[in-house]
């Protein structure tokens, strides 16, 4: 079996040279001297062997991403498009570099540990974490991390997050304008400093924009999926009063408009719905769901982008990203009164 030094020595080159031609790591390589690498590459059929290199370098091949949400009602987080779309572009990057992903739900600080100790990573991508016990765990345990939509503040974090209540504003705001007083604000449970909280902001700041009270009867919290989702659409759909709703994810508005459509309520006739994500559900319910766009895909590789730095110990421009969000117009959202 062909080598990393075969071809070291065949080319007369170091095998740092060869590895990082495998890896894609190939800013210092000339292209000439990457072509007959490669060539040689191809012709042997070589496969770089991870466990093998993991041995000889101490250097873990796999990245962890990580969740801290632990869900009662069954499914987990991986039953969410959005997860999925996100964690897609986590893989895509981090394949092209020649690592493996592991996904993992994690509970607590020992379980955290557990999973560092079994499986050496290299790594943790982490999902909306809050400056917590378990927290100052990941800030102990001694491997590059990155935070994903996690509001804590401190200069020395990495973390791509989105203008969360900038998208919750923007969605409010668009029932608002369509003549909406009495709308409904439906999510996760709320965390102090959390991408919920966040968007309950935005949702409040839409509300003092058009001058209608806050109330908080109109918030609706539960466990984040489809289930949820319909039993809360059912529970809406027996209050007349609430002519719109506004839920913080699509899968929570998809349960929502089945839910509703249970007990004979009509979208949009009879209320309206924006959703949050901007996932494939949009396009199958019906009627298809007006929503705030977030890219995931882009999000899973802009933290795949950073990881890379971070495990190349490379400086990286901007340890703070933000990614936009807009309004996408579809069936679910009509205009009431004058």
């Amino acid at each position: 079996m062909t080598t990393l030094k075969d071809i070291a020595r065949e080319v007369g080159v170091s095998i740092t040279t060869v590895s990082n031609v495998v890896h894609n790591r190939t800013s210092r390589i000339s292209p000439e001297l990457f072509d007959k690498i490669t060539h040689i590459i191809e012709r042997e059929n070589y496969i770089p062997n991870m466990t093998a290199r993991t041995l000889a370098n101490s250097a873990s091949p796999i990245v962890g991403i990580i969740n801290h949400a632990v869900s009662h009602s069954g499914g987990g987080f991986l039953s969410d498009p959005f997860h999925n779309t996100f964690m897609g572009g986590i893989e895509d990057r981090m394949r092209g570099e020649g690592y493996f992903v592991m996904i993992r739900t994690v509970e607590d600080s020992r379980g955290l540990e557990e999973v560092c100790r079994s499986w050496n990573l290299a790594g943790m991508i982490f999902l909306g974490l809050y400056k917590d016990e378990f927290f100052e765990s990941v800030r102990n345990i001694g491997i590059p991390y990155v935070l994903i939509d996690s509001y804590i503040n401190s200069p020395d974090i990495y973390n791509i997050g989105l203008e969360d209540q900038e998208g919750a504003y923007i969605a409010t705001k668009h029932l608002l304008e369509n003549g909406h007083r009495n709308i409904a604000f439906t999510s996760p449970f709320i965390r102090e400093n959390g991408v919920v909280e966040r968007r309950l902001q935005g949702y409040k700041q839409a509300l003092e924009a058009f001058g209608v009270k806050f109330d908080k009867k109109l918030v609706f919290e539960q466990e984040i999926d489809t289930a949820e989702g319909v039993r809360l659409g059912r529970m809406l759909g027996g209050l007349p009063e609430i002519t719109a709703i506004f839920a913080t994810a699509d899968i929570l508005a998809a349960g929502i408009i089945a839910g509703l459509r249970d007990v004979g309520v009509s979208v949009p006739e009879e209320k309206s719905i924006v959703g949050f994500d901007d996932n494939y559900l949009c396009q199958i319910t019906n009627p298809r769901l007006t929503t705030i766009h977030q890219d995931a895909d882009e999000k899973g590789k802009l933290a795949a982008e950073m990881m890379i730095a971070l495990l190349d110990e490379k400086e990286t421009e901007n340890k703070s990203i933000i990614l936009p969000v807009r309004l996408v117009e579809r069936e679910s959202v009509r205009r009431i009164g004058g």
